[in-house]
């Protein structure tokens, strides 16, 4: 059985048709510095909402899988290093979440609720208000150290957490690439290491706000309709907004749209759509249950 790991195509337009170029504060060809910006003592809340449906038919038998979570999290931002760096812990608050697989009966679990929860939710429960890891960035949002605080490693849709921002100042139309590994296994047991390259292009400003485009691209060839299979989900494609003022992401949506045919023998079929969206908020309480 495969593991099928969590994780919107866009046209680059003229610059010229761009809403940036109507702005009057700049030109086109202004270059902008992309950085992030974390005062000690204050709090950033965002919203993750991650849902799927995954089909696949091996041998004439078709099933239907679904996720659905939304979870409340914050980074309580620490005093900076010496050197200036910036220091947050990274605290999941909340989460509602729902599955179903196949013909089973849907399972349904809300941490705000006070009630057990399922054992397939148990490792995920145990996350609830805790600091799941103190992290270190720089400016460009590059992770310098993670000390992680023990619990699962369940992502609950949340990707990664910064963005690994341009080292230079960057005009709209233009691009930056990010390089990552993932791993995939063979129909053998071997391990395949894929290399992934997420293309991000400055698409416009407006009023101090950064839309960026995000699309991966596959640097190794994917001759097994196995291993692309396990590939797909973790291919990031969507939208982001970035905060250049205040240096901090405001909104993240990725869309999953694929299609995989023959991964597990010639009939075999996988169709994978998802979304994932992220957003900056205010108010979300900051307590994991209901007492």
């Amino acid at each position: 059985m495969l593991f099928f790991a969590n994780f919107a195509t866009f046209v680059l337009a003229d610059p010229a048709d761009s809403p940036a170029s109507k702005d009057a504060s700049h030109s086109v060809l202004e270059r902008f510095s992309l950085r992030y910006h974390l005062n000690p003592g204050e709090k950033l809340q965002y919203e993750v909402t991650h849902q799927a449906k995954t089909k696949t038919r091996i041998r004439g038998a078709e099933e239907i899988s679904q996720v659905h979570t939304i979870s409340q999290r914050h980074w309580d931002i620490l005093p900076a290093t010496p050197e200036g760096e910036m220091v947050f812990d990274h605290v999941v608050d909340s989460v509602e979440m729902t599955q179903q697989q196949g013909e089973a009966e849907e399972i349904r679990w809300d941490s705000m609720s006070g009630e057990d929860p399922p054992s397939v939710f148990t490792l995920v429960a145990e996350q609830m208000g805790k600091k799941l890891a103190t992290v270190t960035i720089n400016p460009m949002g590059n992770e310098l150290t993670r000390e992680d605080h023990g619990g699962s490693k369940a992502s609950l849709g949340m990707g990664s957490l910064t963005l690994q921002l341009p080292e230079n100042p960057i005009a709209i139309g233009e691009s930056w690439n990010v390089p990552h590994e993932v791993k995939a296994r063979l129909e053998n047991g071997e391990v395949k290491v894929i290399k992934i390259q997420e293309r991000y292009t400055l698409e416009k400003v407006q009023t101090g706000v950064a839309t960026l485009s995000i699309r991966s691209e596959p640097l190794t060839p994917m001759n097994e309709d196995s291993v692309r299979a396990q590939v797909v989900q973790q291919m990031s494609n969507g939208e982001i907004r970035f905060d250049i003022d205040n240096g901090r992401l405001l909104s993240k949506q990725l869309d999953w749209d694929e299609t995989v045919v023959g991964f597990q023998g010639a009939n075999s079929l996988m169709e994978y759509r998802a979304r994932m969206t992220e957003r900056l908020v205010e108010g979300v309480p900051h307590t994991a249950q209901k007492p």
